[in-house]
């Protein structure tokens, strides 16, 4: 892996920023969109630093952002790191916190000296999950109403409401929090990969909480990378098998297999990649703490009283 620092000529204005944050952004084949997220984290009243994992193939991402006022640090794997990207640069960080973006996706100005402020106040929270906004329009994420309705009890020492699930390109850590678990798994590599994170810190006693005074803005390209479902329905089972009970892991491996002999799309590769890799959830198991179980029955109990809900919240 390589590292790059922006050279000093290009280094924003030196008055004071908000020292307690960096941000964090995963890249891969998409410049123009970087570019975009580079101007928008550049301009934000906090100054930031920022750290850009590119997990780009060739070389036309570091040649085009590379002296990007905004970036204090390019790393570049040798491969493709997927979310795991995004636990490299937490280890680069020097901020107590770390709020993630992706090449697509930004923060408003203010919502990072705002997560600062209650991740200073509340030392046991470990994540706060932000309301994203899409698009132009600025139109409500779906997941928004999701995180909101969530069933779980209000914890008098942490602010918001407790989840157990957020949006990857959407949320601030506390540096130690993430590290102490571990960051994102390594089995799932990408794709529905934040709710495992969720269940390690909460297992771990860190809170998650969703705070909709926090905002995050997410402009998806049009035409943007398809055919990820198959990953979703993976790392789900997975997840499963890695943290749930044995009977909610057949649940959810029956269901895939059902998806598959139905032809559903993605489902018989996601069922294919799931059987090759139980051998190492079942290596990696660690089951829930109760009280983190019985959150996660809540969800699943709420998510099938209400069809097309998430249980990741």
């Amino acid at each position: 892996m390589s590292t790059e620092q922006a050279p000093g000529r290009t280094r924003r204005s030196t008055a004071p920023g908000d020292p307690r944050i960096t941000v964090a952004v995963i890249t891969r084949d998409r410049s123009a969109s970087l570019l975009r997220t580079l101007d928008a984290l550049a301009a934000l009243p906090e100054r930031p630093p920022v750290i850009v994992v590119d997990n780009s193939r060739h070389d036309t991402t570091r040649r085009t952002v590379s002296g990007h006022p905004a970036i204090t640090r390019l790393l570049r794997p040798v491969g493709n790191t997927g979310a795991l990207g995004r636990n490299l640069a937490v280890r680069y960080a020097r901020t107590p916190y770390v709020a993630f973006s992706d090449d697509d996706s930004w923060w408003d100005p203010g919502s990072l000296a705002r997560a600062a402020d209650l991740l200073d106040r509340h030392p046991r929270l470990g994540l706060l999950a932000a309301r994203t906004l899409v698009g132009e329009q600025a139109a409500e994420d779906p997941l928004n109403a999701v995180l909101a309705a969530s069933p779980l009890p209000t914890e008098p020492d942490l602010p918001g409401r407790p989840v157990l699930g957020f949006l990857g390109c959407a949320c601030v850590v506390r540096r130690t929090a993430f590290l102490d678990v571990g960051g994102y798994h390594p089995l799932l590599f990408f794709g529905g990969e934040e709710t495992l994170l969720a269940y390690d810190l909460s297992a771990a006693g860190w809170g998650v909480a969703y705070e909709p005074t926090l905002r995050a803005r997410h402009h998806p390209e049009a035409h943007g990378r398809s055919g990820r479902s198959f990953l979703v329905r993976r790392n789900h089972v997975l997840t499963t098998c890695l943290r749930r009970p044995w009977p909610v892991a057949l649940r959810a491996g029956t269901d895939l297999a059902l998806a598959a002999a139905a032809g559903h799309p993605g489902a018989r590769r996601a069922l294919k990649e799931t059987v090759a890799r139980f051998p190492a959830a079942v290596a990696r198991r660690r089951t829930l703490p109760p009280r983190v179980e019985h959150a996660a029955r809540l969800l699943d109990r709420d998510a099938a009283g209400h069809p097309g809900g998430d249980t990741a919240r």
